[in-house]
């Protein structure tokens, strides 16, 4: 099932983004340094006594320069309103109580969520005696913390963990193929349930905000038994689109943690936005199979636009993305349809396809034989290689220096397996470990 989820919220300059690493237990830049992802971060998976949830930082949402403070975390507080499972509340003892951070509590004190407060930079016994102040906003306990050192943040998850919904397993078919549609809003992904199914299993309008939450779709498609998840996206009125590119992630997220594909609906008319590429850096960094479907291609018609050129400038905005299949259709004259569908397939196939370690071998072997890496006079080895795990297929090197497996040689070994083996529409992981012993060399 998709994890929980738990949202920090509060104003400007309290410490979120490092409470936000702090918890998840390692450094997240907030720009993803790949090329072509070109988004905030603000999403990560944590985990606690052994119960797994997923974190958003809701810092970095600017809206109008014009707006006050006070709007941007009302903001963030709505959103966390609507789409949390807990949430933590942050404040900064060294400046006391701040009229943002009442206005965001007057807000959260509205929800049937669990809102924990917690009082950042709390470093010392003076502070830990000022954060007393706290309790006038009136969510009972307070949680004195410090993001940077790392004090009283134990007492805080233990609390997170307590509330969070139980860990209930969600019963589905075993050999069915769960597919997300996700994307930015109003790119046309309820019309494209309704024209896969060929029937109105999701509502479909042009009133952003129609889809609430994931909405589930059992069919059968050539006798493979298919889940749909849609998952439109929401726009508040008076909201400009940083606020709807967030919704509409927070959404995708839920349905990425669910799925083993995923299909990317982009407007044809409107190229690839950054909202897109956000939304696809999800679905990569999570190891989902990838379909790009460029919607309401019947547009396109008459203007001279080519698909395999407008692939390219897909494959080429999105490096990171390179392995994803692309597919051209139409929900509103239900065009393309069916090859979507074989796309989808055959793109989870490949996501769960494992080779066998001798074949592994084989291609390792003969790819480091055509091109040897050597650095110094040193010459990289690979003793042996496995893949242990599959969606998305993981491969596990041992190798004689694990500092000589540069990213470019790592891509020359993927672009090899891929040469082999039909691996489009999935991600391919490639780790390299060094080889401590005999047990570790080819026997």
């Amino acid at each position: 099932m998709a994890n929980p989820i738990v949202a920090i919220v509060g104003r400007p300059n309290v410490g979120k983004s490092t409470l936000f690493n702090r918890l998840i237990g390692r450094r997240v830049a907030i720009v993803e340094d790949t090329p072509g992802i070109t988004r905030d971060r603000l999403y990560a998976v944590g985990e606690w006594l052994g119960r797994e949830f997923s974190l958003i930082d809701t810092g970095g949402i600017i809206l109008n320069e014009k707006d006050p403070i006070t709007s941007q975390v009302a903001f963030q507080a709505d959103i966390a309103m609507a789409e949390a499972d807990v949430i933590i509340l942050l404040v900064d003892v060294t400046e006391g109580i701040n009229p943002a951070d009442m206005e965001v509590a007057d807000l959260l004190r509205r929800t049937n969520k669990p809102v924990l407060l917690a009082v950042n930079k709390t470093e010392n016994q003076r502070q830990e005696r000022d954060a007393v102040e706290f309790y006038s906003l009136g969510f009972g306990d307070i949680f004195p913390i410090s993001s940077l050192q790392g004090f009283g943040v134990g007492d805080l998850l233990d609390k997170v963990i307590e509330h969070l919904p139980p860990a209930e397993a969600i019963e589905e078919e075993q050999d069915s193929i769960k597919i997300a549609i996700v994307g930015r809003p109003n790119v046309g992904k309820s019309s494209m349930l309704n024209a896969i199914v060929q029937e109105e299993r999701a509502i479909v309008s042009e009133i952003p905000g129609t889809t609430r939450d994931a909405v589930d779709t059992l069919f059968e498609h050539e006798g493979q038994k298919i889940v749909l998840i849609d998952t439109a996206g929401i726009r508040r009125a008076g909201k400009v689109q940083h606020s709807v590119e967030y919704y509409s992630v927070l959404r995708a997220v839920k349905a990425i943690e669910r799925c083993d594909v995923c299909l990317l609906v982009i407007d044809a008319a409107e190229g690839l936005l950054d909202g897109d590429k956000r939304v696809g850096g999800y679905a990569h960094e999570a190891g989902k199979a990838v379909v790009v479907v460029v919607n309401k291609w019947d547009l396109m018609r008459g203007k001279g636009v080519m698909m395999k050129k407008y692939a390219q400038t897909i494959k080429n905005d999105t490096p990171f993305l390179a392995y994803a299949s692309i597919a051209f259709a139409s929900a509103l004259k239900v065009k393309g349809v069916k090859a979507i569908l074989d796309t989808a397939i055959e793109s989870a196939n490949n996501h769960a396809m494992r080779l066998s370690t001798g074949e592994l071998n084989r291609i390792m072997r003969d790819a480091v034989d055509s091109h040897p890496l050597t650095q110094k006079g040193k010459q990289f080895k690979i003793y042996y290689a496995t893949m242990p795990v599959v969606r998305p297929p993981t491969i596990v090197l041992f190798v004689n220096d694990v500092n000589m497996f540069h990213f470019s040689y790592k891509r020359y070994l993927e672009n090899q397996l891929r040469k082999a083996y039909p691996y489009e529409g999935t991600p391919i992981r490639i780790f390299a470990r060094r080889a401590e012993s005999r047990q570790d060399q080819p026997r």
